[in-house]
């Protein structure tokens, strides 16, 4: 088992690939698909599903989902932020022992006191910093948050073959108040035509808003166990969801002969 430290910083791996290395590009960019979103959400999410691909391609989605913390600036402290490990695979839930995460825009303080807590907790929790190394799932969402929150502390993990019920325990432990933000990140499916995947992807979106979790599979969303322990909690809480995009790879930068799915979601408490 790896062991948490105090002194190490993840820095960013797909800077310059999945978004732009400039700080000053990194924000224009940013900005300008915060301002092309038509409509401020008034109240503030307590959970939102956003995807995770490059910025071209889903940045635009993902705005939908973000400007809607812009208003939660003086509120939200704390990101919980889950993803799919696409490079290493992960036996359960996979913890950094980081003590921060890097981006172009500065250094992101990880709450190594919760993760050690929930290591000890649950046998299914462990560190493994190998699986965050080179991960693009969590790290693309990091610039966005940093942008619309300014200063928070984050507790990232990168979900592997965990059930529903046992991401749900870990998003139970973390829960809190409004000072917390549930993350989850996902892309839809993957390499259909435009047509095909816009059926599918339609077909995800109605299971994700009838929180039937249960029924997400492969080819419905990499980040389909996140989602399962989401909407596993959903119900404990009363959480009320709003779709506020759904697109393609197609609709953005992409060809429309195989596409990626892209969908946005802001759910919020009673």
């Amino acid at each position: 088992m790896e062991f948490a430290s105090e002194n190490t910083i993840r820095p960013p791996a797909v800077a310059n690939s999945f978004y732009p290395g400039d700080p000053a590009i990194l924000r224009a960019q940013i900005k300008n698909y915060l301002e092309e979103v038509p409509v401020e959400q008034k109240k503030i999410p307590k959970a939102i599903i956003v995807p995770h691909a490059g910025y071209i391609y889903s940045g635009p989605i993902a705005a939908y989902a973000y400007k809607a913390l812009v208003a939660a600036k003086s509120v939200i402290k704390r990101v919980v932020l889950l993803g799919p490990a696409h490079r290493v695979q992960v036996s359960g839930i996979a913890a950094p022992s980081s003590a921060f995460f890097s981006t172009p825009f500065g250094e992101i303080p990880v709450d190594q006191a919760a993760i050690d807590k929930l290591v000890q907790r649950f046998e299914y929790v462990q560190f493994l910093d190998r699986a965050h190394v080179s991960e693009h799932s969590l790290e693309v969402h990091l610039p966005f948050l940093q942008e619309a929150l300014d200063r928070f502390s984050l507790i990232p993990f990168l979900v592997g073959n965990a059930s529903g019920p046992e991401v749900g325990a870990v998003l139970d432990a973390l829960w809190g108040g409004p000072e917390t933000l549930v993350v989850i990140s996902s892309d839809l499916s993957h390499y259909h035509s435009y047509q095909e995947a816009k059926l599918l992807d339609q077909r995800t979106a109605e299971i994700i808003e009838q929180f039937k979790g249960e029924k997400l599979d492969y080819e419905s969303a990499c980040g389909r166990n996140p989602i399962k322990g989401l909407l596993a909690v959903a119900p404990k809480y009363h959480l009320q969801i709003e779709r506020v995009d759904l697109r393609s790879s197609g609709d953005t930068a992409g060809s429309k002969d195989q596409v990626v799915g892209y969908g946005s979601w802001i759910l919020t408490q009673d």
